[in-house]
């Protein structure tokens, strides 16, 4: 990103030191949302990548892929999956478990959100270690059997090495 678009979104982003726990540095992608400038500047870089590349759908992550993914849907004209925590949606859904530093969690879709073959893009706020992102993929092409044509993300921590872990192409906008 060589345009003033990128310093906007670099801009927005907030260090939060010693968040969730003690050590870490947190990225808030908070003030991205809230400012209208770099809020715009995210979608219209995204849109510029992923026009004309036959999107059928946008996917996103819980929850902070949903306000990206949710704009850059309305942006290209395509439908937006929402990809959640276990226990919130109502319809027959599809999940997979993944593990944490400590356990396991689980992600859900409809089991119609996304039909056989759509053309489709991950999205979420952050790539970090990669684990819920590469539980995504897995869930959208195994179990919905969609083609996953790339992963997007606003932020990547790349010495986390979540990239590893994603079997498709991956895109970041800011990269730490």
């Amino acid at each position: 990103m060589t345009d003033q678009r990128a310093a906007l979104i670099t801009a927005a982003i907030r260090d939060v030191p010693d968040f969730p726990k003690p050590g870490i540095l947190f990225k808030d992608i908070a003030p991205i949302l809230e400012q209208p400038r770099a809020f715009r500047a995210a979608i219209e870089l995204l849109a510029e990548r992923y026009r004309g590349q036959g999107l059928d759908r946008i996917a996103g992550l819980e929850s902070r892929g949903f306000p990206f993914g949710a704009a850059l849907a309305y942006e290209l004209g395509v439908g937006f999956s929402m990809i959640r925590k276990k226990g919130k949606l109502p319809f027959t859904k599809v999940g997979v478990d993944y593990a944490l530093e400590y356990g396991t969690d689980r992600i859900e879709a409809h089991v119609d959100t996304v039909a056989p073959g759509q053309r489709v893009l991950l999205i979420d706020d952050l790539l970090a270690t990669g684990g819920t992102a590469a539980a995504a993929l897995h869930l959208l092409r195994d179990h919905l059997h969609a083609n996953v044509i790339e992963a997007a993300f606003v932020v990547e921590l790349a010495f986390l090495g979540g990239r590893a872990k994603l079997d498709v192409p991956s895109h970041a906008l800011v990269v730490y």
